[in-house]
């Protein structure tokens, strides 16, 4: 398995949880082709089997705990 560290193409507010619907801050690449998309809190559930099946994890969970920029904080 491969974790993604510098993703192309950044998750968004519109990416939701397949298991759920809240906003999804991982991207599973399958093996055998597709993706799938889980919250924070089923990707932890789900991690072990998921890694079994993975081709690629991106895993954008850092940004649930990142302080706010400076351009961020001058609003």
């Amino acid at each position: 398995m491969t974790t993604v560290l510098t993703p192309a193409t950044p998750l968004t507010a519109a990416d939701r949880c397949d298991r759920c619907n809240a906003q999804a801050y991982l991207r599973v690449v399958l093996l055998s082709g597709g993706e799938l998309l889980f919250c924070a809190h089923h990707g932890r559930k789900f991690e072990p089997e998921l890694k079994k099946i993975a081709a690629e994890i991106q895993d954008e969970t850092e940004k649930l705990t990142a302080s706010p920029t400076a351009a961020e904080d001058e609003r």
